[in-house]
């Protein structure tokens, strides 16, 4: 048996049939409010000398990694865990806990 579901926006500010949903920041603050087509023109229209000369803020990289060791410094850190009984591969990711007890070993050198 098929189904239709059909979703219906409400205009939050005069409870109309709503044409968008639009996002915006106040105050450090993020709102998301369903209006009409005119609702969002009107709340649009007196910010439009405002958003001109403002700066979107940089967004991060999703996922954003931290610093990584050099090729060399991985090689070593490799052969390390090698020798002392760690299991590491050849190529890919060093467990942290691997690289932790490389940089104790080996500044008390």
């Amino acid at each position: 048996m098929a189904q239709n579901v059909v979703i219906e926006l409400e205009d939050d500010l005069d409870g109309g049939p709503a044409d968008e949903t639009l996002s915006f920041a106040l105050d450090e603050r993020d709102y998301e409010i369903d209006l009409s087509a005119a609702n969002a023109q009107m709340l649009r229209r007196p910010c439009a000398p405002a958003r001109r000369p403002a700066a979107r803020p940089p967004r991060a990289p999703v996922g954003a990694a931290g610093p990584t060791a050099s090729s060399s410094e991985t090689a070593k850190i490799r052969a390390w865990a090698k020798e002392h009984g760690h299991q590491v591969s050849d190529r890919g990711r060093i467990h942290q806990h691997i690289r932790d007890a490389y940089y104790v070993a080996t500044s008390q050198s």
